[in-house]
């Protein structure tokens, strides 16, 4: 949550920091700050407004000159969205500015403490409890300073500082939450995303949990919060500037949803091997002979992630026929879980960065556990704490809501499943069928992509719902709870998903004629028992929308998708329902690529 950037070299730095911050407005838009300095300075200039960047924007004086910055865009945590619990907090004396990403768990008792020394606190935040014990330091360094200030605090966080006696500096700190260090030429940039880099470096330094990094305008150096020196290597970002346009889109979530062909390719690419009938996937770090003494895999993730590892179990059962579930990281990691040696677990996010799974991995580690990572971010926290697995190669994603990552996690589940189950007893010729299915797919979501006319016209007929009930049986329920959240999301209508099976076994009590199912009807051999759900929605006068691969008889509206596999048929039934809630939402007039309430990448519990 929340997106910091920061920025120390020889150019003017307050167009630079607001360039940063609408790239990264997408991680929190409630409000937004800047704070600049430089060696000609006099002390630290602040601006900050609740709102968007463009609000801070507007609040920027004609003459507000520095060569050195840090900004934050927020998403509330501690405190309303306001001017005076919008980063940068500054101290007393206007020396000390922090930018915070993050929650400090032990806040309330620092501040009641710092309240009885005297400390006035100005906003509402856990962060001004850091900046005043920054200030307080009798440290000689702004590095010594910082540094005794984290050993008090409990929580998490990525931070940038700035002194003003210090002002040939920024020092920044990662734990829990990502930093990333952009190394120019004879300039030097930090931000919690790659995002606000790209357009002016791709040589990066990701920080590791409990490391800090002083940054000056000729070098930088990185060294544990204990002071010992590291040693990171710098890494070439692979997304250009241009990844992150809108492309001509109206929306980055249209662009993203029209970019899923491509993606899915991209995914693919280089990865078939047709001589054996399988896959490379090199990056498991997972021999043939580790592979066979898989008992069982447990699949982790949050939101849309949960949702893609529920249709990669369900992959990974029928191709390789190794148990396999998925289940929310936020709960896998409270409830003392059996770590299983003969287990393999999969941890999910499209950001590598989401804290919930980073802290189950963590914890899986520490249990001695085998965990792959399946994310979309090179160089991110699971990507480096995992000990092997797949990059989706979605290409960056900036709307709130997934659509792109999701479809690619998908498709990376399947490359994983063929791959475990050629390993295992899936035939050579099942092993064809589904990479013929695989290569198919690019194409048959290019002709779902031509539909959305008709998605759009249905879209409007069905906005003036209230509430929409979602339902799919077996491969179909993820496909229909991933589409219930979407919508949920982006439109703001209520909208739950069920089982198609578990009609019977309540739901049908809200069935009427105000409140409209989606169904999700692929042509499997569970064909005839959801169309026996259809009859029974129908018999009291509901409205259905199917999803399915020919016209059903007893739906009011059926949106009809190519066929491919019956395993992959789930990757092509969850993109019309994408386009549906885009079309609900921009009809209802909603700020689409940032929904209320949310951003983009939960870096907080």
């Amino acid at each position: 949550m929340c997106g910091i950037v920061g920025y120390i070299g020889k150019r003017d730095v307050a167009p630079l920091l607001l360039e940063g911050l609408q790239r990264l407005e997408y991680r929190g838009y409630d409000s937004a700050g800047i704070v600049i300095t430089g060696p000609k300075a006099a002390g630290l200039k602040t601006v900050k407004a609740k709102g968007r960047v463009r609000e801070l924007e507007s609040r920027i004086p004609k003459r507000f000159a520095g060569t050195t910055g840090i900004a934050h865009t927020r998403w509330a945590t501690h405190g309303a969205p306001s001017d005076e619990n919008a980063h940068p907090h500054l101290d007393t004396e206007g020396k000390v500015a922090v930018v915070h990403n993050g929650i400090i768990d032990n806040a309330t008792d620092l501040r009641a403490k710092l309240i009885a020394d005297g400390v006035v606190f100005a906003s509402e935040t856990d962060t001004e409890v850091l900046v005043h014990l920054i200030a307080r330091s009798t440290s000689p360094t702004l590095e010594e300073k910082v540094r005794d200030a984290l050993r008090i605090i409990e929580g998490t966080y990525g931070i940038a500082v700035l002194h003003a006696d210090f002002p040939d500096r920024i020092v920044v700190a990662r734990n829990g939450s990502p930093v990333v260090l952009g190394i120019g030429e004879k300039e030097m940039f930090v931000a919690s995303d790659v995002a606000a880099l790209v357009s002016h470096t791709r040589q990066i330094v990701t920080l590791d949990d409990g490391e800090m990094a002083t940054l000056k305008a000729d070098d930088f150096r990185t060294y544990t919060t204990e002071g010992s020196s590291t040693s990171p290597t710098p890494m070439t970002v692979e997304w250009e500037a241009a990844s992150y346009d809108m492309g001509g889109h109206d929306t980055y979530m249209h662009k993203e949803i029209s970019e899923q062909a491509e993606a899915v390719d991209r995914v693919l690419r280089g990865r078939i091997n047709d001589r054996f009938a399988t896959v490379h996937l090199g990056g498991l770090n997972l021999d043939a002979r580790e592979a066979r003494g898989v008992r069982r895999i447990k699949i982790l993730g949050c939101g849309t992630s949960y949702h893609a590892g529920q249709i990669g179990a369900q992959l990974i059962e029928e191709l390789a026929r190794i148990p396999a579930d998925a289940e929310p990281a936020s709960e896998f990691r409270y409830r003392n879980p059996v770590v299983d040696p003969d287990t393999l677990y999969v941890a999910v996010s499209q950001s590598g960065e989401t804290y919930d799974v980073l802290a189950a991995v963590q914890e899986l580690k520490r249990k001695g556990a085998r965990v792959l990572g399946v994310v979309n971010v090179v160089g991110s926290a699971i990507a480096r704490e995992a000990d092997g697995g797949m990059y989706v190669h979605a290409g960056p994603e900036v709307c709130v809501v997934s659509t792109k990552c999701f479809t690619n996690t998908v498709v990376a589940f399947a490359l994983l499943a063929l791959h475990l189950g050629r390993i295992r007893d899936l035939s050579v010729s099942d092993g064809k069928r589904i990479i013929e299915g695989l290569r198919r797919l690019p194409g048959q979501i290019d002709e779902i992509l031509k539909t959305e006319g008709e998605i759009k016209k249905l879209a409007k007929h069905y906005a003036e719902a209230k509430s929409m009930m979602f339902i799919g049986r077996v491969r179909g329920y993820p496909v229909a709870r991933e589409a219930s959240l979407k919508l949920k999301e982006v439109s703001y209508i209520h909208a739950e998903a069920y089982p198609a099976s578990e009609l019977k076994h309540g739901p049908l009590a809200l069935i009427e004629p105000a409140m409209p199912t989606v169904a999700i009807v692929p042509d499997d051999d569970l064909l005839e028992k959801n169309r026996a759900a259809l009859e029974e929605i129908k018999a009291r006068n509901g409205r259905i929308l199917a999803v399915a691969h020919q016209e059903q008889e007893k739906a009011d509206h059926t949106i009809v998708v190519p066929k491919n596999e019956d395993e992959l048929d789930p990757i092509l039934m969850g993109i019309p329902l994408q386009l549906l809630a885009y079309h609900t939402a921009l009809h209802l007039g909603r700020d689409i690529d940032k929904p209320r309430n949310l951003a983009k990448s939960v870096t907080v519990e």
